[in-house]
């Protein structure tokens, strides 16, 4: 049996209010037996059943499901997902869309790795040097003076040759 169109805008209006007696009345049926005829719709297996197919519809669309999840984390590590600033400016504030900082990227990155067993030490060394390049950039960021020039950090990388490429010369 399927509902009538009266008993399927009263299951609608019930799944909004949650009232059987305003929910029938909103249906089209008489003030006078709403609440009588609210309750025994409640109770007829086929309005029940429609209720609770409508009600699991919203809950899968309002709660986030693990692959919906994952792909939020994918996008916040590649950068794909922008994050609104509010920037002070000369003439006021002003929303900036930009990307997540490094430190966001690797947790989201970390909260991927975390669903995935059997990771490899690669991954967790490419996530340390990512983790030590964030650092490195956060110190740089809180260098800034206050007349707005920065202070210049630099790394100086070398391989073993020009340590001993250096010593050569001193000795």
């Amino acid at each position: 049996m399927k509902l009538t169109p009266k008993q399927q805008k009263f299951a609608d209006k019930y799944i909004k209010t949650g009232n059987a007696a305003q929910s029938a009345i909103e249906a089209g049926y008489s003030k006078k037996t709403a609440q009588v005829i609210g309750a025994e719709n409640l109770s007829k297996p086929m309005v029940k059943s429609y209720i609770e197919e409508r009600m699991a519809e919203i809950k899968s669309k309002r709660v986030m499901g693990y692959a919906e999840a994952v792909e939020i984390l994918t996008g916040i590590t590649r950068g794909e997902l922008k994050e609104t600033v509010v920037v002070g400016t000369p003439i006021g504030v002003e929303e900036v869309k930009k990307e997540v900082d490094l430190k966001t990227r690797i947790s989201a990155l970390k909260e991927i790795m975390k669903r995935y067993p059997g990771n490899d030490k690669l991954v967790e060394q490419q996530i340390r040097k990512i983790s030590a390049e964030a650092d490195i950039a956060e110190a740089s960021a809180r260098e800034v003076t206050d007349n707005g020039t920065a202070n210049e950090i630099r790394i100086i990388g070398f391989d073993r040759r020009e340590e001993l490429d250096e010593r050569s010369e001193t000795s």
